[in-house]
């Protein structure tokens, strides 16, 4: 009898070491759920669906503001919620936010809430800085294989860092994937311009606002891209004018006017 006991506890022994080593204990990391969200009165069913991209978030703070006491993610969430609002009660268009939050996001989980949501347009926010502190005033860029200058391919090289580039899937892939992206580039362009045109005589532009660079979140939004820099967080009157919700509140205005100018001129084509 002793012996079948004893017997007993060393199998159980066994097989409780054996379950250890077969079912080890691990962390996985969970990525937070898309937002796939979509912001729009019942009267704008059925309209075009426009992303907004609030830049940087979670771990990701991007520039610092010359105060040191603020941070762009901060203020491009603040100004992507005050353009959801604006467009939401102007009801002309749908709208989603890649992100509604402090979290991180890269740029290619970014891009995929434009593409599953099949969106009319994808507008990423963002702050600009710079070792000259007197450098200030918004600009916008859209797509383009090449840079419009030095400091724009700079800027993209930056923000596209450790993205990979998909390969082309065969010659007629690559052929019909040369020809969207033309398109895309094409309206991404005119998309810009009407913002620029909206923003003269509202904010502060620096010279040539309009600039363009191969961004790998505008180009894998596969829909009409821009990336907008509000304005110079390194400049001490820039700073105070984002942080100023009269200010923002203009930004926001001309981007929503460029929106739905641009979706309305498109829906005629």
């Amino acid at each position: 009898m002793a012996a079948a006991v004893a017997a007993s506890a060393l199998l159980a022994t066994i097989a409780a070491r054996s379950g250890a080593t077969a079912q080890p204990s691990l962390t996985v990391h969970v990525p937070p759920p898309a937002n796939d969200r979509i912001y729009g009165s019942p009267l704008a069913r059925g309209r075009p669906i426009v992303v907004i991209d609030a830049g940087h978030g979670g771990r990701d703070p991007g520039a610092k503001g010359v105060s040191g006491d603020i941070a762009e993610k901060d203020l491009t969430l603040t100004l992507a919620r005050e353009l959801r609002d604006d467009l939401v009660k102007r009801g002309r268009v749908r709208v989603a936010m890649t992100r509604d939050d402090d979290r991180y996001l890269t740029l290619e989980e970014r891009a995929a809430v434009a593409r599953r949501l099949n969106a009319a347009m994808f507008v990423s926010l963002h702050m600009d800085s710079a070792p000259n502190g007197l450098a200030r005033g918004a600009s916008v860029y859209s797509l383009s294989d090449i840079a419009s200058d030095a400091e724009a391919a700079h800027f993209a090289a930056a923000q596209n860092a450790g993205t990979v580039t998909d390969a082309p899937g065969g010659p007629v892939q690559a052929i019909l994937s040369d020809l969207a992206m033309r398109s895309q580039m094409s309206a991404s362009a005119d998309l810009a311009s009407r913002l620029v045109n909206k923003a003269v005589g509202r904010f502060e532009l620096r010279p040539q606002p309009h600039r363009f660079a191969a961004f790998h979140v505008l180009r894998r939004a596969a829909t009409p891209a821009v990336l907008f820099e509000a304005g110079y967080i390194s400049n001490a009157d820039d700073e105070v004018l984002l942080r100023d919700a009269w200010h923002r509140s203009a930004i926001a205005l001309a981007l929503a006017q460029a929106i739905e100018a641009d979706v309305a001129a498109r829906s005629r084509h």
